[in-house]
């Protein structure tokens, strides 16, 4: 069964595709930016906690949450942006730990965006407890 969850970017109606999906147990979260208020002005920690905030919500639409995510990739305008992407990420995972992956990029869709985050997650059982 397929679960697709939908934010109010208009890119996904204009380009066909969803926010997030879930397929049996595994859940992928498309590339995630900030979305105004926090562009413009904004620097690259508050993007990004924008950013996973809507990953959040994204994931609790298909019945996860941060706590399952097992892998992040952060695409970055500035590499100088490094320690401000990593500070926001490590606010929503410091005890969940997924693997990552930061790369910079010359661009991104809007040339005020400075970071976009993608995520990658499998639901555990109840039970299951991070170690």
């Amino acid at each position: 069964m397929r679960t697709l969850a939908a934010s109010d970017d208009p890119y996904e109606a204009i380009y066909g595709y969803s926010r997030a999906i879930r397929v049996g147990d595994h859940v992928h979260v498309s590339g995630t930016s900030a979305q105004p208020p926090f562009i413009e002005g904004c620097d690259s920690y508050t993007q990004a906690k924008n950013a996973l905030a809507i990953i959040e919500k994204s994931l609790e639409d298909v019945g996860a949450n941060l706590a399952a995510v097992v892998r992040t990739v952060a695409y970055v305008t500035d590499i100088a942006d490094i320690p401000l992407v990593a500070r926001a990420h490590l606010e929503a995972f410091e005890k969940i730990r997924p693997a990552s992956t930061i790369v910079e990029v010359s661009a991104l869709d809007h040339p005020a965006r400075t970071v976009e985050i993608e995520a990658y997650a499998i639901c555990l059982s109840p039970e299951a407890e991070i170690t």
